[in-house]
């Protein structure tokens, strides 16, 4: 019960690694506000947090949107009585091309969904955390850091996110709001499986065996960091971009496919997931 008397927001919440998060952290005593797209699956995982055991509320809106942010934030308030804990989940990987044919509106949505919504999201929230002393969250990726073919636009798009909490660390430091980033790889969600995501299967096959682990990860896996950054127990870490993504950014070739299968098998997921490979977050 690591955040115990927290509450939280955690945006792109109903599929993939956010909802995991917002399940982990009901599990872990938080009150949560499941943020999401108005076709996105909110209220299912509203509903799995309160059947098991946790306390969460829905959030439906683009959060890109300036007056979406500042209800979103205000509906948590109300909900909870405060604000502790902000996670910028929410974003796309909505293509998958050399830059000079890269689509200028999927370049576009990229940066609303990426960019702009975790700006609005952490403008709107930080009054409320300097209340709280609370801490920041922020989705970054293993892309942001590494140049990879075809993913460039999306990488540069985690970069400023890289950027933006290293900023907002130093900033709010004097109010005792912390803000940090997890930099997932490869993890099991609809965008590394060429049957739901922009990747074809032999992107699929070279983003695996390029893994030193020779796996994805799982979206608990991802949670889980997501968790110790969020609570007490990292309450000398700020500014910092957490890797999570099975060794590959120091990794060289396809590695992967020296690992022995009993090496390889991912871990059983402990948390009642629904949407692992639903939506594109």
């Amino acid at each position: 019960m690591r955040l115990k008397n927290k509450s939280a927001i955690v945006t792109g919440a109903a599929t993939g690694i956010g909802e995991a998060v917002a399940l982990k952290f009901a599990r872990e005593g938080a009150s949560v506000l499941v943020a999401g797209l108005p076709d996105d699956p909110v209220d299912d995982v509203v509903q799995a947090i309160k059947e098991n055991g946790g306390k969460a509320a829905g959030f439906k809106g683009d959060l890109a949107d300036e007056d979406n942010a500042a209800t979103c934030v205000a509906t948590a308030v109300k909900e909870f009585g405060k604000l502790d804990i902000l996670i910028n989940n929410a974003g796309v990987l909505n293509d998958l091309k050399p830059v000079n044919e890269f689509e200028i509106d999927n370049f576009d949505a990229m940066i609303r969904a990426n960019i702009r919504t975790v700006f609005m999201m952490t403008r709107a929230a930080v009054p409320e955390l300097q209340k709280t002393k609370g801490n920041i969250v922020s989705a970054g990726s293993e892309a942001g850091w590494n140049g990879t073919p075809n993913f460039t636009p999306y990488g540069g798009t985690k970069a400023f996110v890289h950027a933006f909490m290293k900023g907002v660390a130093v900033e709010q430091a004097k109010h005792g709001i912390r803000a940090n980033c997890v930099c997932p790889g490869a993890t099991d969600t609809a965008w590394t499986h060429a049957d739901t995501g922009p990747m074809d299967e032999e992107t699929e096959k070279m983003l695996v065996k390029s893994v030193p682990l020779g796996r994805r990860g799982t979206v608990e896996e991802i949670a889980n960091v997501y968790a110790f950054l969020a609570s007490d127990e990292a309450s000398y870490v700020t500014g910092a971009l957490l890797l999570v993504d099975g060794g590959v950014t120091i990794a060289h070739g396809n590695v992967g496919e020296q690992v022995p299968e009993e090496i390889a098998r991912k871990p059983e997921i402990t948390l009642p997931v629904r949407h692992m490979r639903g939506g594109n977050d």
